[in-house]
Parts: structure tokens; sequence; C-alpha cells
């Protein structure tokens, strides 16, 4: 019993000798540059022993005097402090990006000035202001060699995207995104509210990690997240009013009855008519904060969208949630990202411009009062004033007001990222994610549309269809880091594995014969006399199988004397989309970079110079294009059959681009910029090409072939002029030429079309010669009878200009301008004066041309015409009365336009008050045009064709260069925005 007291006694003084020794408290204070850092990580070096910095950054932890605190905080460099005979330590905490600023590149990160490559990176006080509605456009002219155009601004049309030209021909022609890491996620799924950065891999070496997908560049972006304190709530708010920019010039009701019109008796400006002063809403809600080692972020987004052609836009819920948490001695770091989406959109008909332009202006808008509609005979069109007869021709406003098209998206995305530091040195990284997209489509016209709703038939009027698609993807990567450090020297090995998934179903079913327009009948099928009469439903569906995509990857990084900078990486690649004998690929890539002004001793503060080298590979858009394809049908008698569309080809393999880039990165004082110039060649196109019968047992299937070269330039300056005023500029130029191609129809495409011109081609497409050179005779003038005088080009003495002579060797076609731009300007200026602040925004493209078919079609005076207005253009020639395509409408589409301008103010708040900070601003986007293009937008047209609602058009990437008529009105938006922290 005495022994076990006298252990316990001296247990207890043990225990408390030992915590004299040991538990000294020490105290102190976390700060930043901007005040004292709450939450913030104390932690004695070794041991489980912590604490969290309260609401004032103090902290109270038990250390002894021998112990080391180590100081983090999300976003900042942590730090060591030994505690000595310390009681009272303040430490201040240095961000991140005030060191060596840290750019995203793919599978990890690299300090910007060890990159090699071609990399740029936006961050969110850089991103185009005012309502963007679409994530690219956050980008628009930010970027030298990123060309992003939405001709038009079609609120439900996605923009054009081109990073360094014409990436391939037969596969995805936009750059591979990245959201958070998750490769191929959708940008659709990201509110452009939530953005923090977006990085641009803009290089073959910078974007070969990413193998088959990086061809065509890759963008990485990083969403929001919380960080450490309380919680911190925003608001964002925006109020905009939209109305049209530019018009096409027509006639007015004077001038076309001068001209010999049809006098309908009315007077309407049928752009008037079917446009509007839209106004759009945004509303942006999110909270974020954090506790002890875990942040989050959470966010909801509300958009509203008027187009500003009657019954187009969309509404758009978005929500976002980022978790971040660590553990087990901070050693395992969990992401957690998801985000949902639902949109529904009204698209409207894409013809509304073109018959707006072409109907008759002494047409009335509705039938009532008109001596053409006596008592109700108008009911069965709607009301709608109709010109019955007449080819081609019909009311604008009964289209955009009695077509019904409309569309539902939803997208669920989440992922799940799982770092776990092995060692100071070696750390291991899995990530998982998911998607999903589903889209329901739905279009109806009544039975009193004249157009698509064959209102004067007795039978079949009317009609309604219905598309769904449903998309899923799934990823699965896990990879390691292995960072080895010596004097003088440090190498980062990377190594991976990634497999994705994805699989698409769609169907379909269309049907018509409703019994009158007391309805909607779209919701109520059953109505349908289709019902009862066999062979008049339509219905299809399709499912396509599982594509995957299995790599295997590595990496690595060398920074020698902090000066010399190597980089290396190898993607061994395949896909079940490719042919047997060639599923897989292996895309290399290395870099050298140098800072000479370690060397060389130069006045500037950066002068490095880097070369890189890259090869990346595309995956066609379509499955089984490897695989032999069968038709399925019925024949006159009702019985089903099956015949044979395409041959296989298990020899399909990847298109494959290989490029070469040298840069220079510069800066001095309050001057700084960098240069690229860049070669790259694309070859193995997966194109659908006529092959020997005889030899394959059918005469098509797919097969690699074709090349194209591009070599371009492109400069960014930025100029601190002020403390108050920095400015900078971007440029870039390239040219691309086809130098390999397979023809099947002659070298000349892109038709013209109806009425009157459908043998009418005009872009030509000829290997050895540059892409997007549009072909035509040259317009010299107008003969005595009306028609166009075209040019001798050859001198020969005659002239040959039919479109059926386009190829003859003696015909007088000549190059009458390019549909790709020579030059791309993006212009930032950002001026700071107390409170207020103002951004201004200029954007331009020169040395590129637009075939305006709307002046090709409405503009000659032609007799037959009398009943269609008249293009009006200050290019018009009353004389020529003869239509046929030339130079003459071929115009120079140089523009240069302020952008975005965004004028803000920031209140002054009492310390203590509920609100942290309040701004309050004004934005204009399209404030003005310089331009000589008569047409609606001299924006660049870079393909032909595209997709609207009613099915897919197909896209010509090599037919640059054609404004259609289908093209959506430009607009002015004028902003009011209110942002709010608490």
């Amino acid at each position: 019993m005495k022994k076990e007291f006298f252990k316990k006694i001296s247990l207890v003084i043990a225990m408390f000798v030992s915590v004299g020794i040991y538990a000294q408290s020490v105290t102190g204070l976390v700060t930043s540059e901007d005040g004292p850092l709450p939450g913030a990580t104390v932690q004695v070096k070794g041991t489980t022993v912590g604490v969290s910095t309260d609401f004032d950054g103090n902290f109270t932890i038990q250390a002894d005097t021998t112990d080391t605190l180590i100081i983090s905080f999300v976003g900042f460099t942590s730090q060591e402090v030994p505690v000595g005979n310390q009681d009272q330590i303040t430490v201040s905490l240095i961000a991140d990006n005030e060191l060596d600023e840290v750019i995203v590149t793919g599978y990890g990160s690299q300090k910007e000035k060890e990159i090699t490559s071609a990399v740029v990176k936006v961050t969110a006080e850089e991103f185009n202001k005012g309502p963007i509605n679409d994530a690219t456009q956050l980008l628009q002219g930010k970027v030298a060699g990123l060309s992003i155009y939405n001709k038009g601004g079609n609120p439900n049309s996605a923009a054009t995207i081109r990073l360094r030209g014409l990436s391939t021909v037969g596969a995805n022609v936009s750059p591979l995104v990245v959201v958070d890491g998750v490769v191929g996620a959708s940008l659709d799924n990201v509110d452009p509210n939530d953005i923090e950065s977006i990085n641009v891999l803009k290089d073959g070496s910078a974007a070969a990690i990413y193998g088959s997908r990086g061809s065509s560049g890759v963008i990485i972006v990083t969403t929001k997240g919380g960080k450490s304190g309380e919680m911190q709530l925003s608001y964002n708010g925006q109020l905009s009013s939209s109305s049209i920019l530019n018009r096409i010039d027509v006639m007015t009701p004077e001038e076309f009855r001068a001209a010999g019109g049809s006098d309908l008796g009315g007077e309407t400006d049928w752009t008037e008519a079917v446009t509007r002063n839209a106004i759009s809403q945004i509303h942006n809600i999110s909270a974020s904060g954090g506790f002890g080692n875990t942040t989050y972020r959470i966010s909801a987004n509300l958009r509203e969208k008027e187009g500003i052609v009657i019954n187009t836009g969309f509404e758009q819920f978005n929500s976002r949630a980022n978790i971040s948490t660590r553990a087990l001695n901070d050693k395992l770091k969990v992401d957690f990202n998801a985000s949902f989406t639902q949109r529904q959109s009204s698209f409207g008909n894409d013809l509304v411009l073109k018959y707006a332009t072409l109907f008759n202006p002494t047409a009335p808008v509705y039938t009532e009062g008109s001596e053409y509609f006596p008592g109700n005979s108008g009911n069965a069109i709607g009301g709608y004033f109709e010109t019955f007869g007449l080819f081609d021709s019909f009311n604008p406003v009964s289209i955009a007001e009695q077509h019904d098209l409309t569309g539902e998206r939803t997208e669920l995305n989440y992922n799940l990222s799982l770092g776990y530091d092995l060692t100071d040195d070696r750390d291991i990284q899995f990530r998982a994610a998911r998607q999903t997209s589903v889209n329901q489509n739905r279009s109806y016209v009544p039975v009193t549309a004249l157009l698509d709703g064959n209102a004067l038939s007795p039978t079949r009027r009317g009609s309604a269809s219905f598309n769904d698609n449903r998309f899923e993807f799934k990823l699965y990567e896990i990879f390691g880091n292995y960072n080895i450090t010596s004097d003088g020297f440090n190498m980062n090995l990377t190594g991976g594995y990634s497999f994705q998934q994805d699989n698409f179903q769609n169907k379909g079913f269309s049907l018509g014969d409703f019994p009158d327009d007391s309805q909607d009948y779209s919701f109520n099928i059953d109505a349908s006399q289709d019902l009862l009469n066999a062979g008049f439903i339509g219905a299809n569906s399709n499912r396509g199988p599982d594509n995957k995509i299995i790599a295997f990857f590595g990496r690595v990084n060398v920074v020698i004397d902090e000066a010399i900078y190597l980089n290396a990486s190898v993607r061994r690649e395949g896909s079940t989309k490719l042919g047997e004998g060639n599923k897989w690929g292996t895309f290399p890539a290395f870099g050298i970079g140098a800072d000479l002004n370690k060397y060389l001793g130069t006045d500037f503060d950066l002068f490095k110079v880097r070369l890189g080298y890259g090869e990346t590979g595309s995956l066609p858009g379509p499955t089984g294009l490897s695989q032999v394809v069968y038709n399925f049908g019925y024949d006159s008698g009702g019985t089903g059959n099956t015949s044979q569309a395409r041959a296989e080809n298990p020899d399909l393999k990847w298109e494959s681009k290989a490029e070469t880039n040298l840069g220079v990165e510069f800066g001095n004082g309050k001057l700084s910029g960098s240069l690229d110039l860049y070669t790259r060649d694309i070859s193995d196109f997966i194109l659908e090409t006529k092959v020997d019968v005889a030899t394959y047992g059918f005469d098509r299937r797919y097969e690699n072939s074709g090349k194209i070269n591009t070599q371009g330039l492109e400069l960014n300056l930025n100029y601190q002029l002020t403390d108050s005023y920095e400015t900078g500029i971007n440029l870039s130029t390239y040219n691309t030429t086809l130098e390999e191609y397979v023809l099947e129809q002659g070298d000349i495409r892109a038709n013209l079309g109806s009425p009157g011109q459908n043998a009418t081609n005009m872009l030509l497409v000829r290997p050895g010669e540059m892409i997007g050179q549009i072909w035509a005779p040259r317009f010299d003038g107008v003969d005595a009878d009306g028609a166009p005088i075209f040019g001798d080009i050859n001198e020969d003495g005659q002239v040959v200009a039919s479109q059926d002579k386009w190829n003859d060797p003696d015909a007088d076609f000549e190059t009458a301008g390019n549909g790709i731009p020579t030059l791309e300007l993006g212009w930032s200026n950002n001026l700071n004066l107390g409170n207020w602040s103002v951004n201004a925004f200029f954007r331009g493209a020169f040395g590129h041309s637009l075939i305006n078919t709307f002046r090709a079609f409405y503009e000659p005076r032609l007799a037959s015409q009398s009943s269609y207005n008249f293009v009006n253009t200050d290019l018009s020639l009353p004389e020529l009365t003869v239509a046929q395509f030339s130079s003459l409408y071929v115009e120079k589409a140089d523009f240069f336009k302020l952008d975005n301008l965004t004028v803000a103010y920031n209140f002054d708040i009492a310390q203590g008050s509920l609100i942290n900070s309040a701004q309050l601003s004004a934005n204009v986007q399209n404030a003005f045009v310089i331009t000589n293009y008569t047409g609606i937008d001299p924006e660049p047209a870079l393909v032909d064709g595209g997709t609207n609602v009613a099915g897919f058009s197909p896209v010509d990437v090599l037919a640059p260069g054609v404004d259609r008529r289908t093209n959506y009105f430009t607009a002015r938006t004028i902003t009011v925005g209110l942002n709010i922290n608490f």
C-alpha cells in the first residue's frame, strides 16, 4: 500500500515538474498586410498540439523553449518561428502570390518564372466586366492568340473559340476545358461570378500533358474557394437594358414605292417590329469562411436574360459548393466541389432576321383592316399579314410570335480530390469526377403558321417535335509528385494514370396535323391526326457506346541555379474511338528556358528566353468511325432492310499536331511584356473519304489524310504610366496554309444558296494555298443592260466568269479577300482615382473580309423582286439589275470598338459596420464600333454553318468569311451593378 502511495505521489510530482519544464504559455498575433488573420493555424512542430487564432488574430499555446511553432493560413506562405525565451510572438504572413506567382499548368503548378511554355493567367480583376452570361466572354480579347467571337450575340448560342487559329479539320476545334482539375469538364456549368482565375495553355509543350485533347489548347479554370475566419456574405446584382446596335440598311416604304415596289397599303419597319429593348438581371449570393483546417464557399446565381429579338432569351439558376479541409496532422487535404445548373431557353427562329430584311415594307403586320383580307379571312393564318404565292416570303412577326422553340438543360457536376503528403518531398493525389447533362428541346408550330405550319393546306397543319439527349462523363485519376532539392538544383517528378469514360444517348420524334389553334398541342399530342395515318410520325433514337480514354503520363521539371529551367513530359494514351491497330498514341514535349538577366547583367528586371516543343493529338467527335456502318429502312412495300453506309478502317489513328514555340519575356521598371513566335503542323485529319470499292467493299470510309501549317506571332505589353493608371495591349497574327487535302468535288465550297444562287460557291480550298480565300470574279462595273461587268484577270482577251467555269484554267477568278483576320488586338486601360475606378477595354480585328450575303441576294434591283424589299447600303448600285456573285459583295470588315467600359465607385464604410465594402458600377458593352462594313456585325465568321434547336447544320471550318442571313442582331447593353460584402 505504501509503495503504491509513494508511486502515485511521485507520478504527480513528476507531472507537475514536467509541466513546469515544458508547458510555457506563449501568446502571439498573426497578421498580413491587410490586418489580423483570424483562423490561422499555430502548431508545435512535430506534435499534435495546435490552436487557431481568434477573430483578432490572437492565439495562446503551450510550448517549450526548445520548440518551434509553425504558423500557416490558406493562401499564405507558412512560417516557422523558434520559441526560445519569447512569451509574445508576432508573425506577419506573406501571401503566396507576393513571392513567386504560382501558375496552374496541368497536374500541378509552377512558379511563373520557371515556366518554359506559352502560358497566360487572367485573374478575376482582369476579366471583362458587365453582364457576362458565358464564361468565355470573360476572356474575350484578353489573351493574345485566343479568338472568341459570337457574331450577333445570340444569348442562346455558344461563341466560336480558336486558339492560334485552326487546329483541326475533322476533330474538336475548341480548346480543352479543365475546371478545378477535372479534365474535359463543362464550362456551361460554371457561373462567371464563381471563377477566380483562368489559365490558358497556348502551345504544344504546355498542352502535351493532356494528350489527345490538347491540340486546340487548354483553358484551366479555377473557381473561388473559402478562407478561414468568420463567415462572409457577398451579394452582386446587375440590371441591364439592351437595344439593337446595328441593322441592315433597307429601303423605307417611300423609297420602295419610288423604286417600283408593290404597294400593299401599309408602312412597317420590320426590324423594329421583331426587336425590343431587352431587360436582363443577374443576382449572385455567396457565403464563405472557415474554421480550423476547413474552408468553404457556397454560391447561388440567378440569371434572366432577354434577347433583343422578341421571344428569345433564357432563365438560369446555378449553385456551387467548394469545401476544403485538412486532416491527419495536415498531411491529408480533401477538396470537394459540386455544381448544379438549370437553364430554360427560348431559342426563337433563326430566320427572323432574314425575313425582317426582305419582307415588303408596305405590308402591315396584321390582316385586320387590310383590304386584302376582308372580314375574318386572316384568322386562318393567325391574323398576320402574308403575301401568298411568293417564293420565300413570310411575315417575320408571325414567325417570331407563333414559332415556339424552347429547351431545358440540367447539369450536375461533382468531384473529389484527395492529396496526401507521404513525406516532406513526396505526395500522392487522387481525383474522381462525375458529370451529367440532360437536354430537352421542344418545337411547336401552330396550324395558323404559314412557314412550317402548312396553314393553307387542308391537311397536316401544325407540327410538334421533341428531342431529348443525355450525356454522362466520369473521370478517375491518380498521380504522385516527388521533389528533389539540393544547392542550386531542384527537380520535381510527376507520374500518373488517368481513366475517362463518357456516353451519349438521344431520342426524338415529330408529328403534326392538329385540329385547330385553341391550344399548344405540343402538350396534347394525342390530338394529332398523324396517330391515325401511317407513315407521318418521325421517330429516332440512338445511344453511343462507352467511349474510354486511358492514359499514363509523366513529367519532370528542373531548375538549375534558379535561372535555368528544363521541362519534359510524355503521355501515352489509348482511345476506343480509333481503329484496333492504332488505339494508342504517344505525345512527348520538352522545353528549356533561361533568365539571361542573371548571366548577362542587363538593365532589365526580367529577361527570360524560352523554347518549347510538343506533340498533341485530336479525337473525332462521333463514335464508331473505324467500324462498318449499316443503315436500316423500309422499302415501298413496308419491308425492313439494311444497307451498308460505310466501310471499316481498323487502322484509323490519332490526328496529330507538332508545335514549336519561341518566347521572350521581359520587364524593365514600369514596362513588361512577352513575345511568342510559333509554328505548328497538323496532320492525319480524320475525314470521310471516297475509296476503292474493290479493295474495301464499299466506296466510303473514314481515313487519315491532310495537313495544315500555321505560323504566328503574339505580342503582349503592359505599362504602369502612373500609380493610378495602367494600360496593356496584346496583338496577334497568324496565317494557315492547307498543305495536303483530299478533294472530292473540286476545290471551291461554301454555297451561297437560295434563291437563285444554289450553284454559287465562294471559298477556295486548295492544297498549297492559304485557308480563308474568298474566290470570285472581279466586279468592274455595270453594262447598259444592267448586268455586271467582270474583269479580264488573266488578260487573255476574254472574260470567263460564270460559276460553272470557276476551275477552268482560263477562268477569270481571283482572291477577293480572306475570312481570317491578319491582326487581332486587345487594349485594356485601368484608372483609379480615390474611390473611383474606370476600366476601358478596346478590341479590334483587321485584314479580314466578309461576304455580305444580304447584299448579294437583295441589293440588285431585279424586276422579279418588286414584292421584296431591297438592301440599300452606300454600296448599292441602282442600275444593277442582275444578281451574280462577285467581289462587289465582298467587304473589308476591319473594326475597332470600345467593347467594355466600366465606371465604379467604392463607398467609404465606417469601421464596425455590418457592411464591409460596397461598390456601385455602370457598364456599357459595345459602346461604339468603328467599321466600314455595311452588314450587321463586322466580327469574323471563323466557320460556315452552325447549330440550332431544329437540328445540326454542318460546320465547315475551311470556309470562314461568310456572313449568313441567319445571324442574330447585335446589341448595345447598359448595366447598373451593385456589389456588397458583409
